[in-house]
């Protein structure tokens, strides 16, 4: 009886309403457009009031400017001992990879990013997004898909337990084993119609994709691509800075 009374006081999260207009706004907040149901901001700003709001957390890699503030014992870290240096993103040279490989490190790292998550849920915020799940990928084959498996089942515990859905980032080759093995919610994913990657969500989330792509890499016209009956129902088009309106460089269409 004691579990069914834990389960039956969990709270119960809320999905992405579906076919709603999408703005990621990771550059700052602004005032959306009328059409826009769902808006993903920074954990630092405030929720979009009114409508369904997705908190930015960069869970597995440092976030740009917070390299002190993290101890080198949870970077991953590569070379010999007295000669080692921070794995770095090499399209973000300013993150460093953060280290999911033992248990002991996983749960340092859940400590601090489940104090970010439920803060998240504290300010308002419908669900979360747990950046750089793929972190594996770049990490000169120190870490395994296992090791941030690990440590995503652990932030989406925490996540679903402060009412928050948790979204998966990222990682589509992946997607079956980290929602089955994690039980992430549904997904936030950049520029799976650039790499033909929508179907590997879809095929695991549903309509519960939620898709950011970016002008400066669309292989063909944004009017061709939501004249696709196969398009993602929630799906924008922003520049790759994400600047805010009236900013040089701004984007941002939805389809129709």
């Amino acid at each position: 009886m004691s579990g069914c009374a834990a389960e039956a006081d969990a709270p119960v999260v809320r999905l992405p309403p579906v076919g709603a207009g999408m703005d990621y706004q990771l550059g700052g907040a602004y005032e959306p457009d009328p059409r826009v149901g769902i808006v993903a901001r920074d954990r630092t700003d405030e929720p979009s009031e009114g409508r369904y709001s997705i908190c930015y957390v960069n869970a597995f890699q440092t976030q740009p400017g917070e390299r002190a503030t993290w101890p080198d014992g949870l970077v991953l870290r590569s070379g010999e001992d007295g000669d080692r240096d921070d794995v770095i993103d090499p399209e973000w040279p300013d993150e460093s990879l953060l280290d999911t490989r033992t248990d002991a490190a996983r749960r340092a790292l859940a400590d601090r990013i489940g104090d970010e998550t439920r803060a998240c849920a504290a300010a308002g915020f419908d669900a979360v997004e747990f950046d750089n799940l793929d972190s594996y990928t770049r990490s000169e084959g120190l870490l395994s898909v296992a090791d941030n498996l690990a440590l995503a089942g652990m932030l989406v515990q925490t996540a679903h337990e402060a009412g928050l859905a948790a979204a998966q980032k990222n990682a589509g080759d992946d997607a079956a084993r980290f929602r089955a093995g994690a039980g992430f919610d549904f997904a936030v994913v950049e520029e799976c119609v650039a790499y033909d990657e929508c179907g590997a969500y879809a095929s695991v989330y549903g309509d519960h994709v939620v898709v950011i792509e970016y002008a400066d890499n669309l292989p063909r016209p944004f009017e061709e691509v939501c004249a696709d009956p196969l398009h993602p129902e929630a799906l924008v088009l922003r520049d790759r800075e994400l600047v805010r309106p009236g900013e040089l460089g701004y984007v941002f269409e939805l389809c129709p």
